[in-house]
């Protein structure tokens, strides 16, 4: 599996779908130094990964950062926000899609 390359130069903020099989979608997230997404939530159980740099959490009870290798989860309906204080990548893993059929995984391809 490849990771993510931090130093391949900038790139805008944002996420990209990078896989899904009906039921469940993989997203990347990239975040620049000072960058924060909102606080919103999540009608799923979302797992974050960090595959570089750390991520700022808060969901109004509890704060803290989840660092290269670690791994966060997300409960539905939990308010929640990220920033990076660092150049910073993660995997979204969306489960259980509402009404939504499990299928052959679709990869997306990079030009």
């Amino acid at each position: 599996m490849s990771r993510p390359n931090l130093e391949e130069g900038p790139r805008a903020f944002g996420f990209e779908q990078i896989a899904d099989c009906g039921s469940m979608r993989v997203v990347g997230l990239r975040l620049q130094p000072g960058q924060t997404v909102p606080e919103h939530r999540n009608a799923i159980p979302v797992a974050l990964i960090v595959t570089g740099g750390r991520l700022r959490f808060d969901d109004g009870a509890h704060s803290g950062e989840v660092g290269v290798g670690e791994m966060m989860l997300i409960n539905p309906g939990e308010r929640h926000t990220y920033r990076a204080d660092v150049a910073t990548s993660a995997y979204l893993v969306f489960a259980g899609l509402p009404g939504v059929r499990s299928r052959t995984w679709t990869l997306r391809r990079r030009a």
